[in-house]
């Protein structure tokens, strides 16, 4: 499958679109969109790219170098364009990324799985820099489009850069966690920001028979997938279908305390220890694992931090969130086994350990496996069958 249009006149940007069509992460019936909504016309001056050789993101500004500003811009590769939230200066990267334009392979894939229609209407959250909300105005024409985004600065440059392509989705500056009602019903809603709850605001918005489809994960770590959800007489069902990381919806992000303040410089001394058999090569295993998601189903209100390997050594650190249970799993180098401290009202590490066999002793099971039911009464997550579920 080739792409066929004038537009795609850069040589990466046809070889982007060579690459996602042929690795299924554009559906044919996309290409067009690809081919009119061109990613470089949404981004700024100054540009973060994530380098994949370094594993940072990298400062490329378009006046400075136009070719790399470009490559960039026709690359596979996560951009960050706003740092904490707007309030960073300067051509270094920020503390938090707090604004994107997310890998056009998640972008193309994530579209597909909303399977529009002509005439349906979409909510869009999270704007960002508008191409997401530009793909489905070319695709469904922009009064079936509506696009929510709680940054107004953000909102704004998104607007003028629609309309500088000719797409005129409804942009509206707000919290996408309420949804937007004064354009719903929606047959489909969309989120490129990472959730930790589904709103019930969303379902309300839905037609019966509709689709959301979104990045979700717990507070557990940053290792999300994304949720197809059917809307049906309330509720939302369905199945996870591909890993994702994505920057959280601004009110669903996570605060946590101070590590002092779990686990003050004597701590270890009187806290209980005890040893793990399991492996670090078994329980640190990167992005995109399925291990890491799987954990955070099954261990609620917990958070886990991993910490650089110095000196063969690698400790891992589990935070309670509502109390101040914490753990500590020291993996070392040539060691059959590691060392662990737990200590308050929860012994982290044994449920994080039992939720590990868990996942082992049911086959391992990745992502798609799982799933996420809503209801007014609140998540449930699944293993295969929504009957069998348990609060998330």
């Amino acid at each position: 499958m080739t792409l066929n249009s004038a537009q795609v006149t850069r040589p990466g940007r046809k070889e982007l679109g060579r690459v996602l069509l042929e690795t299924h992460s554009m559906a044919s019936d996309w290409a067009p969109t690809f081919a009119a909504v061109d990613r470089a016309a949404f981004l700024p001056e100054l540009m973060w790219p994530f380098d994949m050789a370094k594993g940072e993101s990298v400062p490329v500004h378009r006046a400075v170098d136009l070719d790399a500003w470009y490559a960039a811009a026709d690359s596979n590769v996560p951009i960050v364009t706003q740092w904490d939230d707007g309030k960073h200066l300067g051509t270094a990267p920020g503390k938090v990324s707090t604004s994107s334009s997310s890998m056009p392979s998640v972008v193309y894939a994530m579209l597909q799985a909303l399977d529009v229609d002509t005439g349906m209407k979409v909510l869009d959250v999270g704007t960002g820099t508008g191409e997401t909300a530009g793909a489905l105005s070319h695709r469904l024409t922009g009064q079936n489009v509506t696009t929510i985004e709680v940054d107004r600065s953000v909102s704004g440059r998104a607007r003028e850069r629609l309309c500088a392509a000719g797409l005129y989705p409804e942009v509206v500056v707000g919290d996408g966690f309420a949804g937007c009602p004064d354009h719903a019903p929606y047959d489909r809603i969309l989120a490129t920001v990472g959730l930790r709850e589904i709103p019930g605001a969303w379902i309300e918005q839905t037609r019966s028979g509709g689709l959301i489809v979104a990045p979700w994960g717990t507070h557990y770590s940053n290792a999300d997938a994304v949720a197809h959800l059917a809307v049906k007489d309330g509720r939302a069902s369905g199945h996870f279908i591909r890993p994702v990381e994505f920057m959280k919806l601004r009110t669903q992000r996570l605060s946590l305390a101070d590590h002092g303040e779990y686990a003050p410089a004597d701590a270890m001394e009187s806290a209980d220890t005890s040893t793990t058999a399991i492996a670090e090569s078994e329980f640190v295993t990167g992005k995109y694992t399925a291990v890491p998601f799987a954990l955070g189903l099954r261990v609620r209100d917990c958070t886990q931090a991993v910490a650089d390997k110095r000196e063969g050594a690698r400790p891992v650190w589990f935070y309670g969130l509502r109390d101040r249970s914490w753990a500590c799993v020291m993996f070392r180098d040539g060691q059959s086994e590691a060392r662990v401290w737990q200590s308050g009202p929860r012994r982290l590490w044994d449920e994080v350990e039992a939720a590990y066999h868990w996942w082992v002793g049911h086959g391992e099971p990745d992502h798609t496996r799982f799933g996420l039911t809503v209801t007014r009464e609140g998540q449930r997550a699944w293993l295969d069958d929504p009957s069998d579920s348990w609060p998330v």
